[in-house]
């Protein structure tokens, strides 16, 4: 990306996107966040089969940057009277939006600290893998702010609205495994074991079939829906699984007795 804020790797199917400024923590500044669109853009037009996000350094995303001397000069009265979008409705919804939409599984590796924004970027994932010593932070209590990108929406889902409030009022830390226990993320990894195990990861959901594409759309949509929706959901998506040439050579694989080699198609 043009300003190395986000680095992006295509290999055996596996698109890495790494946010690559340390010295803020990888927190989300302009440049970073121009790069991560470009990055989502190549990812979108490219043949990856997987998408794993982590964090250059000692952090995963520390959220936004709060320090950054390359922001544009913001017009905060005229966000408040909604003639300009504000950051939120601007680049952050949209982004988190895209990353939801995306038609192949996601994995975050959380190599470190995940606070506020960047917190929500790490359970955007489909697949959760954490460093024992990283931790999550709902930071934005602590400069009286509100959580945002989505964390409102996702955290009662995962955790309960009790755990929710706790996390988001009191601003503590909460430590990789304890996230683990509470269902958060999927798996703790020693901090010198991570990157291969969340590598291993995203290579193996590389190699499945193009129906993960729509499993993570069904279990997202079906945060939503109602229970006659979501079964109209199943039998659409279903139907359009029945229709790839991956479902053809799963069944001839089984019928074989053999692995089957899937093609993401």
């Amino acid at each position: 990306m043009k300003n190395g804020r986000v680095l992006l790797e295509l290999t055996d199917g596996v698109a890495t996107m790494t946010l690559n400024h340390p010295g803020s923590l990888n927190a989300f500044g302009f440049k970073l966040k121009q790069d991560m669109a470009a990055a989502l853009d190549e990812i979108e037009a490219s043949d990856a089969r997987c998408l794993l996000i982590t964090g250059t350094g000692r952090a995963f995303c520390s959220g936004a940057n709060l320090n950054d001397p390359d922001r544009p000069p913001r017009d905060r009265d005229a966000e408040a009277r909604g003639d300009i979008p504000s950051d939120l409705e601007a680049w952050y919804n949209p982004t988190f939006q895209r990353l939801r939409s995306l038609k192949i599984p996601t994995v975050s590796a959380i190599n470190g600290v995940a606070a506020g924004a960047g917190m929500s970027l790490a359970l955007s994932a489909d697949i959760k893998l954490m460093a024992r010593p990283a931790y999550f932070l709902q930071a934005f209590a602590r400069i009286g702010l509100v959580p945002d990108c989505g964390s409102s929406w996702i955290l009662p889902r995962l955790i309960g609205i009790a755990r929710a409030m706790e996390l988001s009022m009191l601003a503590e830390k909460l430590p990789a495994d304890t996230a683990k226990e509470w269902g958060l993320v999927n798996r703790v990894s020693d901090d010198d074991a991570l990157a291969d195990d969340a590598m291993a990861m995203a290579q193996r959901l590389a190699g499945g079939p193009s129906s993960l594409g729509l499993i993570r759309r069904m279990y997202w949509d079906g945060l939503e829906n109602n229970y006659a929706d979501q079964l109209q959901l199943e039998a659409d998506l279903q139907k359009q699984a029945g229709q790839s040439s991956d479902y053809e050579e799963g069944v001839t694989a089984f019928r074989e007795k053999r692995s089957a080699n899937f093609t993401g198609k």
